[in-house]
């Protein structure tokens, strides 16, 4: 039987030889009960000796007869309800070079006891992992990694940036090493032994002075230094991995290479033991390969520093240095010594360091790489301000709010980082091939090799020989390691750099597949605030008289639309009148004396009950209620003066983005409280196909729901608290960045700004990615599956043409640039829509208001 300790704070268990103590942290747990309760629900695990659970440290010291059975523990404890915590941690693993590197990585880290989760990123050099807080730790990581044949040390969040560029710029300089060196001792053998057999000159110089053996000894000392130098890499890694029976990208050079380097050094120093007719010598074939491959392995390092040049320039966005007041007086501090609360002031030309509020000044800002909008923001007191944005007029003191990697732009970064470090669905199939793909093809050689001995024309050995170096040579899981990942990158990157984040990369995929785009209304396809819209005056009034009546009345109330009246009167510099006796009746209007003059405004049943006759706005009226507008009137000194719409304007970007998505054969969904009358006259408007109203704030799940009926996808765009659950429902939530924290945490994609024209430059950047991705598989496995048998020598006996090792390294080292090289394409990826420079241009609709 298991033993439990019931008391709360209990020492530590102590561990029988041969067992093994672990620890795990748990939420939930606020009395001494819960304790008894967690307890128990960790001793009925099979495997457990003993266990104690701390309340003041939220923790349990597990002890296990066994192997430690965290699974165990987790399951168990999520039945009693309450979950282990668990944390997310990042290595960067070195000495990956190919997809199945990236298989065997994961393979050893998921084995680790703690780990839930386990995801590792060829082009990043990356493993993203969920542990068990407190099960875990960075050495027990480190160590499976290197027990797979890697390098691993952890990372934080704030030194990954500058860390990957270091880290690329030193392996680029370390491989343009090799391949000068590798080139430069290639070139001579080259010149020396395929010049003995196509140039007669250099064929007679050579057997005039050193002779063919004295040729095949200096060719052996030349390439034993070009494969034991430059090309030690690849028999360091690569024959390490064969040991472990766990081959890579490295073993296949390796055994390639090094097959055709100990042959040809059998033909020049115990000829006697090949066959007659076989005494040839392949040092050039060794040293091209090797020479070959490091020179597309430098490509490819450049191509990959290219696709992570996104997260180098936000990074690049943050400002070294900050003016801040202490004491009364202005001292520049390096950006990390800022502390929330204090005062920094910012003048033109400066870049803004940290978030903040403004106190003090004004000034235009432009935000335009962090929200993608062309046009500088005005910013003056009480404003927000972005560090990482540039001041361009003004200068201005502000109060640090959000500082290091509480920033905006500390969070940007951190969520572009998990997106390109993420997988999707598409990449499980390609992990499952890859992981398979280098035993395969030791495989598909040994029996190439086999083949041409048994069955080959003389001299059947050679052509054994060749003909299975070139399939270990030619084959390449780089490019199927590297098709999916180094798109996401770009394609991400490309995102943030037009004001889209992808908070998940998986989001990429499945916002391509969205059939239903469905908008919450308010704050979304609108403004979120009412304007006055409509203002028509009777015979008699004039305009700015019958406004400033109106707005003097409406301004001692207390309703949004009171106010938005009010605002509408300042917008145009008319000065209010003092207002007495003001009075507002429920379900009518109000009434005021203002300016010596009776005002009253309200419904039509006011005017009713003044003795009004509203008829003469009839048309008026119903133009009005067929846009979803309720009309108001106003009557002054008893006579009535004009009708007056008050409404929710629709964004400048709305229209465009509504056409712009049935362009892409998509259905819109609006989805409101309004009344069905008016959301279906908005609907007709703005050319939606399927209206949700009438739905109470916690009733967004359940549209969501109902639009997702019939197998449909749903992406869902949303701004406000209440849009939450909605978003995290639908299978791709879309939140706008001018929205709630809470709404841009439960989403998957994120618009910072609120123009919806981002909408449609999402879904079709996540299909071009997905369409780049493709492109990338279909030409990793075509090259593979095609060009594999050839090298195998297929169509010889038809057609009499072999592949030479050279031509299949050659081959091999250009087909991962060809893949990184398609990636980079995202980079020149223009949005359909254009920002909304246009947008900001365009009058505002209370700007022009109509007269009779």
């Amino acid at each position: 039987m298991n033993e439990s300790h019931a008391g709360r704070n209990h020492p530590a268990p102590q561990a029988s030889h041969g067992s093994h103590t672990t620890h795990v942290e748990i939420e939930g747990m606020n009395c001494a009960s819960c304790v008894g309760r967690v307890e128990r629900a960790i001793a009925d695990v099979p495997g457990v000796e003993s266990v104690a659970v701390n309340l003041a440290t939220e923790r349990a010291d597990i002890v296990f007869s066994g192997a430690p059975d965290i699974a165990g523990i987790v399951e168990s404890l999520e039945r009693a309800g309450y979950p282990a915590r668990q944390e997310e941690v990042e290595l960067a693993i070195e000495g990956m070079s190919c997809a199945s590197c990236v298989g065997r990585v994961e393979q050893a880290l998921a084995a680790v006891p703690g780990v839930t989760q386990a995801s590792v990123n060829l082009a990043t050099g990356r493993a993203h992992l969920r542990v068990v807080a407190g099960a875990v730790d960075m050495g027990q990581l480190a160590d499976a990694v290197r027990s797979s044949g890697y390098d691993a040390e952890p990372i934080g969040a704030a030194e990954a940036g500058g860390r990957d560029s270091d880290a690329r710029e030193a392996e680029q300089r370390a491989l343009a090493r090799r391949v000068t060196l590798a080139a430069a001792l290639t070139v001579p053998v080259v010149i020396l032994d395929m010049g003995t057999h196509f140039v007669p000159a250099i064929h007679d110089a050579v057997m005039a002075t050193i002779g063919m053996q004295g040729s095949w000894l200096l060719q052996f000392v030349v390439v034993s230094v070009i494969l034991f130098g430059p090309g030690l890499i690849f028999f360091r890694k690569g024959l390490p991995a064969l040991a472990r029976g766990a081959p890579e990208m490295n073993s296949l050079v390796a055994i390639g290479t090094g097959a055709a380097w100990a042959y040809s050094t059998v033909a020049t120093f115990a000829p006697g033991l090949l066959p007659e007719g076989t005494v040839n010598v392949y040092f050039e074939a060794a040293a091209v390969i090797v020479t070959l491959i490091l020179f597309g392995r430098l490509l490819e390092a450049r191509a990959k520093g290219r696709t992570s040049e996104a997260i180098r320039h936000l990074i690049g966005l943050q400002a070294k240095t900050a003016r801040i007041v202490r004491d009364g007086r202005e001292v520049n501090v390096a950006l990390d010594e800022v502390a929330t609360g204090d005062i920094v002031r910012v003048r033109p030309g400066e870049k803004i360091p940290v978030d903040g509020t403004v106190l003090e000044g004004s000034s235009f800002v432009d935000e335009s790489m962090i929200t993608g909008e062309p046009i500088p923001v005005a910013k003056g007191e009480n404003a927000e301000v972005v560090g990482g944005t540039i001041n361009k007029t003004g200068t201005f003191a502000f109060r640090a709010t959000k500082v290091g990697s509480q920033s905006l732009l500390a969070q940007i970064i951190r969520m572009v980082e998990a997106a390109q470090a993420s997988k999707l669905p598409i990449q499980a199939l390609v992990d499952r091939v890859t992981f398979y793909f280098v035993p395969i093809v030791i495989a598909v050689a040994i029996a190439t090799f086999l083949t041409w001995l048994v069955f080959g024309p003389a001299p059947a050995l050679t052509f054994a020989l060749v003909n299975a170096v070139a399939v270990l040579i030619i084959a390449c899981p780089c490019a199927m390691g590297l098709a999916t990942p180094t798109s996401i990158m770009v394609g991400t990157g490309r995102a943030a750099e037009s004001g889209v984040l992808f908070r998940k990369g998986d989001a990429l995929q499945t916002l391509r597949d969205a059939d239903v785009i469905a908008f919450d209304k308010t704050g979304t396809l609108t403004e979120g605030r009412p304007e006055l819209v409509d203002l028509v005056v009777a015979e008699g009034f004039a305009e700015d008289d019958v406004l400033r009546l109106v707005a003097s009345v409406e301004s001692r109330s207390e309703h949004p639309i009171g106010e938005a009246i009010a605002t509408a009167a300042e917008r145009r510099g008319l000065d209010l009148h003092a207002v007495e006796d003001f009075e507002a009746t429920p379900g009518f209007g109000v009434r005021a004396n203002a300016g010596g003059r009776a005002v009253e405004v309200g419904a039509d049943r006011l005017m009713t009950r003044l003795g009004l006759d509203v008829s003469t706005f009839a048309d008026v009226a119903g133009r009005l209620g067929a846009d979803g507008k309720t009309p108001l009137y106003a009557a002054i000194d008893n006579k009535l003066a004009a009708i007056i719409a008050v409404a929710d304007p629709v964004k400048p970007s709305t229209p465009d983005a509504i056409a712009a998505i049935h362009a892409l054969g998509l259905d819109v969904a609006m989805v409101t409280g309004d009344n069905r009358k008016t959301a279906e006259a908005i609907a007709r408007r703005l050319g939606i196909d399927e209206v949700v109203a009438e739905v109470l704030p916690d009733g967004k799940v359940d549209a969501v729901q109902r639009l997702g009926e019939g197998g449909r996808r749903v992406a869902f765009v949303g701004d406000g608290i209440n849009d939450a659950p909605a978003l995290a429902e639908a299978d791709v939530g879309i939140a706008i960045g001018t929205g709630t924290d809470i709404a841009i945490e439960s989403a998957d994609v994120v618009l910072m700004s609120g123009d919806l024209r981002g909408v449609v430059n999402a879904i079709a950047l996540s299909k071009a990615t997905l369409r780049n991705i493709k492109q990338n598989l279909f030409w990793a496995f075509a090259y593979n599956t095609a060009l594999i048998p050839v090298a195998a020598g297929v169509l010889y006996p038809a057609f009499g043409i072999l592949l030479s090792p050279v031509f299949a390294a050659a081959a091999m080292a250009l087909s991962s640039v060809c893949v990184l090289t398609n990636a980079l394409r995202l980079k020149r990826f223009k949005p359909p829509l254009a920002g909304s420079a246009d947008a900001a241009a365009r009058p505002r609709p209370s700007d022009s208001l109509k007269e009779a």
